[in-house]
């Protein structure tokens, strides 16, 4: 894992990404899926540095730092990490990450799309699936077998002939008859990429989604806002939270290869778990100690850590209820009447949606 920042001078910390070859969900046509994401950080006394929300023109809560990560869809390891303030745009962080996606296939949701990150990502050898609004790359130049076109995406004022842009393919389709879903690619040969494998590839990029909720919400903890109170600090506190993931990525990875299993079923609760009991008990690890640590491990996945096959993550996404999770104990009842137990879903239909002739 590589963490940049937007400070001059910032050290890299370097790091291969952990999916074998084999491993499914990992690959496609020998191309490395990664999903590029970010989420925000609070952090109090580090308003000039980083920034943060705005209301009124006064501000609001607490400043925040902006992370923007290349993550691996296969095993929620993070490959590159870029850190910057709240004021900054993730697409300007995630355009530093494009030197670490060689040969790989990067999805990206619709917040994205920008011809210089399309010539950054494929200047470094990369490959891009994202998700664009209706307005982009809207006018067909070339049609292609099933419904898919080639269009042209160019800078802000340009006009579509402007060489200033890119081709991309656009791919269009369907869940369950909804919103229709745009996605741009450099891949264009449509038989060797054909649009139906490319619309159900898109929803890998939540796997970025399922790591942050591993890193803030059972990794941090309760602990809503970091503690440093110097931006260098914050940095660092950042820095690290990233690297314990890392490492906990591993040691599941070495359980699902010890026990033959997949590292999706491996609990990464009950590992982080059994990771802070260790490192209480012991506290100088060393190798002979870590090895120690790992058979135990093993030796329990079959009977606590194994979570089972994985469901489906196809449910319908709602938006984050905006109550504080210290509601009172009234109001608690009255905003939680409608809320409904998770539950298993069968998988969505996909529909490619023809190109209109324009």
């Amino acid at each position: 894992m590589r963490v940049r920042d937007k400070k001059p001078g910032a050290l890299p910390v370097g790091a291969d990404p952990l999916a074998p070859v084999d491993l499914v969900g990992s690959f496609y046509r020998g191309m490395r899926l990664a999903a590029v994401d970010g989420f925000v950080l609070d952090t109090p006394a580090n308003r000039a540095a980083f920034g943060g929300p705005v209301k009124n023109g006064q501000s609001a809560g607490f400043p925040q730092v902006r992370v923007v990560t290349l993550t691996e869809c296969g095993t929620h390891a993070q490959i590159d990490v870029a850190v910057g303030g709240f004021n900054g745009g993730e697409r300007e962080l995630a355009i530093t990450l494009a030197t670490s996606a060689s040969k790989v296939l990067v999805i990206m949701d619709r917040g994205f799309p920008g011809v210089e990150l399309w010539k950054a990502y494929l200047g470094a050898g990369a490959h891009l699936l994202i998700r664009a609004r209706s307005p982009v790359a809207h006018r067909p130049v070339e049609h292609l077998p099933a419904g898919t076109y080639l269009g042209r995406m160019n800078l802000g004022g340009q006009k579509g002939a402007h060489p200033g842009g890119v081709l991309v393919r656009v791919v269009e389709y369907r869940v369950d008859g909804g919103e229709a879903v745009r996605l741009l690619t450099d891949l264009l040969d449509p038989v060797a990429y054909p649009a139906a494998e490319l619309a159900g590839l898109y929803h890998a990029r939540w796997e970025a989604e399922s790591a942050f909720r591993q890193i803030k919400t059972f990794q941090r903890g309760p602990v809503e806002v970091l503690r440093s109170g110097d931006p260098d600090l914050v940095r660092q506190e950042v820095w690290a939270h990233l690297v314990v993931h890392h490492c906990l990525t591993r040691v599941i990875m070495c359980l699902a290869d010890d026990n033959g299993i997949n590292p999706d079923r491996v609990s990464f609760v009950k590992v982080l778990k059994h990771t802070r009991r260790s490192v209480v008990r012991q506290c100088a690890d060393t190798p002979k100690k870590i090895k120690k640590f790992l058979a135990v491990l093993a030796a329990k996945v079959r009977r606590k850590l194994d979570n089972g096959a994985r469901r489906l993550r196809e449910a319908d996404r709602h938006l984050k209820r905006p109550d504080s999770k210290y509601s009172s104990k009234l109001s608690y009842r009255v905003n939680t009447r409608d809320r409904q137990p998770t539950r298993r879903v069968t998988p969505k239909d996909i529909t490619l949606q023809p190109a209109t002739v324009q």
